[in-house]
């Protein structure tokens, strides 16, 4: 055979091989391709049929405008536009979470728009707002509703052209499921997400028959198998029991959501995803468990990064958190006013001052989980872990001093001097290594090992009745779940967990009293922070965690209730409202709880068992 015959021979297979090879990739990017039209059609009819259900209750409310629709027939057009909502609401919560927060579906809520000058009032709308006015049992505003729903339609058609062009990666389609779960325990089943209707149950049925309808299409036989029954098992929950108050929420969750969020987990994490991190999650896609210590990311929540972090950096910072000789007397450490035997709090109703025979203003909360909140103090005046500190410095009630001379004291002690040169390759500080050392410090004070993560997470195999049966309460008839978002059970909003809630709840200034009398603390509308300056923040106040709540009373901001009896006893009377008081925009409910003593006793026992308190000295 010919040189040139070989050649061309060779020549000739590698031809063949490289169009069968494309041939190949072809087929498998069609195939690939196919699954993700499928999905995106899939996602734009049950968007469509969204839009038209959202239509037809904007017909509906002209029509209970001009009484020619009852109420009861108004109510079933809102449940059906619902859950019309709730089959797409986990691509759309995704996609345009800000959005769909503003225009669609968030909280029933005064809130606010920034300006330079100061803060713009803005009324609520969207599904939840419709779903109070419809469902309050109260007359309300016909003209009102019809406005309500005529810029729902409005909103939700801005949506579509941008939703229907945008195809949905199988990576998007896991996380974005993932986050659902997460939303539909803490928003749906506590009944947030329908202040009104209460038609949780219901609607958490149809978003997960939903979800399941999506992940079908990309799961493997295996997955299905491990995938399927535990859907079926949310579903069988469902149609036993679709009573609000006596749904059983810990058996859901430790047979239903936490093993669907793990099973998820591991298919999110066989594939490739080269995607930028998104910014604006606090969560963390890559954890395993909602109760778990890597649930949340903590270095989304400080200007500490994970590559300037260490073991080393967090014992420098611990040093600095004990060392009185930083404050301007000599006399006080951040641990004076954060005990860590007291899960980083005094026990003090108001903090003790630099100053002889002072208080500051309110007292110490917990430094536990500190780290997961995008704003600080009760007032929400501190922005970050950073300016926390500060704040304590410059007060001339407390620190007295400055970064100046903080800094200076470090650099002539020499215990100080060795540590300061291995880590920052100087011998002396400066004050941003100062504030990554403390923020270090206080960032590893996280609590996720409580006997209840435990049971939750399948470590812990027995749990009293009474703490089953509070952390049902707590998450259901009680309403706590509504402001003490789990995990965190604060008020870090899910289940992006980026944003701080406050609440006004009517404070008493002595629980005791047999004249009921008004806290006169003011609190986030006197923090000082211009463009948020408005009445609707009067007496509003950071929603607290109650993780280790048995170690840090006494409680509320001014430390008027020395006991978690007396501190629930006010929830169930309905807060100041509930005390005949005067509250402006209240956001805790006037009305009752009607809980009665033994269940009182479990909401007690549910949050001893939140205890977990490792740093003591």
């Amino acid at each position: 055979m010919s040189i040139l015959t070989r050649s061309f021979k060779s020549n000739y297979l590698k031809v063949i091989s490289f169009v069968i090879l494309i041939v190949c990739l072809t087929a498998l990017h069609f195939s690939f391709t196919k699954v993700e039209i499928n999905q995106q059609q899939m996602a734009n009819e049950y968007f469509d049929s969204f839009i038209e259900r959202v239509n037809h209750l904007n017909a509906a409310s002209i029509q209970f405008k001009d009484d020619k629709l009852s109420l009861d027939q108004l109510q079933k057009e809102v449940l059906e536009t619902r859950k019309a909502y709730k089959k797409i609401e986990f691509i759309i919560e995704y996609r345009y979470p800000s959005f769909a927060e503003e225009h669609i579906n968030g909280a029933p809520l005064l809130h606010i728009e920034k300006t330079e000058s100061g803060a713009y009032i803005l009324t609520p709308e969207g599904l939840q707002t419709i779903d109070e006015m419809v469902f309050s049992g109260e007359y309300f505003d016909k003209n009102a509703l019809f406005e309500l729903t005529q810029m729902l339609m409005n909103e939700a058609n801005l949506l579509a052209s941008g939703f229907h062009a945008k195809p949905i990666s199988k990576m998007d389609l896991i996380e974005s499921i993932r986050l659902e779960l997460v939303r539909i325990f803490t928003l749906g089943l506590t009944g947030f997400d329908t202040p009104g209707s209460l038609n949780a149950l219901e609607e958490s049925r149809v978003a997960f028959g939903s979800m399941f309808d999506f992940l079908k299409p990309i799961l493997s036989e295996d997955q299905t198998k491990r995938i399927a029954p535990i859907f079926d098992r949310a579903q069988q929950m469902f149609k036993q029991n679709k009573d609000f108050e006596s749904f059983d929420r810990l058996t859901f969750l430790v047979e239903v959501i936490e093993p669907l969020y793990q099973e998820l987990n591991i298919v999110q994490s066989g594939m490739h995803d080269d995607r930028l991190v998104k910014n604006a999650m606090g969560w963390n896609s890559k954890s395993t468990h909602i109760f778990a210590d890597d649930f949340l990311n903590p270095y989304q929540y400080t200007a500490l990064t994970e590559s300037q972090n260490s073991v080393e950096l967090k014992e420098l910072g611990q040093k600095f958190f004990f060392d009185a000789s930083l404050s301007s007397n000599g006399k006080i450490s951040c641990a004076s006013c954060h005990n860590p035997n007291l899960a980083y709090t005094d026990g003090q109703a108001k903090s003790l001052s630099s100053v002889e025979g002072k208080t500051v203003a309110r007292n110490a909360p917990t430094l536990m989980n500190a780290v997961y909140s995008d704003r600080y103090f009760y007032d929400l005046r501190a922005f970050s872990l950073e300016q926390q500190a500060e704040h304590v410095i410059y007060n001339h009630m407390e620190f007295n001093t400055s970064y100046n001379e903080i800094v200076d004291k470090i650099n002539q002690n020499s215990n100080y001097t060795a540590t300061v040169k291995e880590l920052f390759g100087s011998k002396e500080i400066n004050r941003e290594n100062y504030s990554r050392a403390l923020a270090s410090y206080v960032m590893s004070l996280r609590s996720f090992n409580s006997p209840f993560d435990q049971y939750a997470r399948g470590e812990l195999q027995e749990l009293d009745q009474d703490v089953k049966d509070g952390f049902n309460l707590f998450m259901g008839k009680a309403n706590c779940g509504t402001c003490h978002f789990a995990p965190t059970f604060a008020g870090l909003v899910p289940p992006f967990y980026r944003k701080n809630e406050s609440e006004i709840l009517g404070v008493l200034k002595d629980p005791k009293s047999d004249e009921p009398e008004l806290d006169d603390d003011f609190g986030r509308n006197h923090n000082r922070v211009v463009s948020e300056s408005a009445w609707i923040y009067d007496r509003s106040f950071k929603t607290s965690t109650v993780r280790n709540v048995e170690l840090s009373g006494p409680y509320f901001h001014n430390g008027a209730y020395s006991s978690l009896e007396e501190v629930v006893e006010f929830y169930n009377n309905g807060g100041g409202l509930g005390y005949g008081l005067e509250v402006k925009n209240q956001t805790l409910s006037g009305d009752s709880l009607h809980l009665n003593e033994a269940e009182q006793k479990a909401l007690i026992a549910f949050m001893h068992s939140l205890t977990d308190n490792p740093f003591t000295y």
